[in-house]
């Protein structure tokens, strides 16, 4: 038997249906909203503006254990000392620090690789705030390694898989320092190895970027506008006959337990700069060849030990 209800109770039944559905959601997120955790913070206080607290805050998603990595991380600390050295944005207290959010943090292992934040920094004068979004990667090394064999130079790089831009590129072995220590010559010695089997002495290597002035820091800076890295670029010079640079032609090397796809390229010196769109080349070159004019240079070449 159907049962017939008049219009204004299939009304009314409905519109009490919706108000108990919206009392239902509106508790579930009051208790969503009450169990929802505390965001992470922590209160640091400059040299250059002791009497104005820097908040440092973690976006949602980050960990609070990435949280704390973060803010003891050598990546972190030196920007923050960047920021107060006498060339810095603080140094000459004519701008603020007031907040860093924290995004995102990569870890590399134990220690973290890629750390990404935002910093509200403001003009003291107009009261407005600079573009301050920050990805952070510290200090690397590159290497131009030059070879010469039968009365021509030929110039050594890598060809890599490179996501971010979504391609492959020619370039100069290249690679980040591992720990806080510095060796900038080291870490060059052992990223050429991995990258192109090829073992060079310490003491053989000329470092570029230290016939810059004073004023820079010694190191080139890529990206200023979104990113700290800085670069030490070396150059290697060496006689090797001919065989070996038939041999290092398509070699692969590369740890490719870490993903790294490597062949070795050589190339003649003369066409480096129309070979590839690398900065990290292109400023290899402008400094070796202004080096090179100026006499800085030492004269002798040497011959690897390599390990082709």
């Amino acid at each position: 038997m159907s049962l017939l209800l008049p219009k204004c109770s299939v009304l009314a039944t409905s519109l009490s249906l919706l108000h108990q559905s919206r009392r239902t959601r509106r508790a579930f997120c009051l208790k969503m909203s009450a169990e929802s955790p505390p965001q992470l913070t922590q209160s640091l206080v400059l040299a250059s503006q002791p009497g104005q607290p820097v908040q440092v805050v973690a976006a949602p998603g980050v960990s609070d254990s990435d949280f704390r990595s973060a803010i003891d991380s050598s990546l972190f600390k030196q920007w923050l000392k960047n920021l107060q050295s006498e060339t810095g944005i603080l140094g000459s207290g004519g701008f603020s620090l007031k907040r860093v959010l924290v995004q995102g943090v990569d870890m590399f292992g134990q220690r973290i690789g890629f750390l990404k934040f935002k910093a509200d920094i403001f003009c003291q004068q107009t009261g407005s705030k600079v573009p301050g979004i920050v990805f952070a990667r510290g200090p690397a090394v590159a290497v131009l390694i030059l070879l010469e064999s039968e009365g021509e130079t030929y110039a050594v790089l890598t060809e890599q898989v490179r996501v971010p831009i979504g391609r492959l590129v020619l370039e100069l072995p290249a690679g980040m320092l591992d720990d806080d220590k510095g060796d900038f010559v080291g870490t060059a010695v052992r990223e050429v190895e991995e990258e192109t089997g090829i073992h060079l002495n310490l003491e053989d290597m000329v470092d570029l970027t230290a016939f810059l002035d004073s004023s820079t820091g010694g190191r080139v800076i890529p990206s200023p506008g979104g990113c700290d890295e800085e670069i030490s670029v070396f150059l290697y010079r060496g006689c090797v006959d001919k065989g070996v640079i038939t041999q290092l032609q398509g070699k692969e090397t590369g740890l490719r337990d870490h993903g790294e796809l490597i062949k070795v390229r050589v190339v003649p010196y003369g066409n480096l700069w129309r070979m590839t769109s690398d900065a990290k080349v292109l400023m290899a070159i402008a400094l070796y060849e202004m080096a090179k004019k100026g006499g800085l240079l030492p004269s002798k070449a040497r011959s690897p030990n390599s390990s082709i």
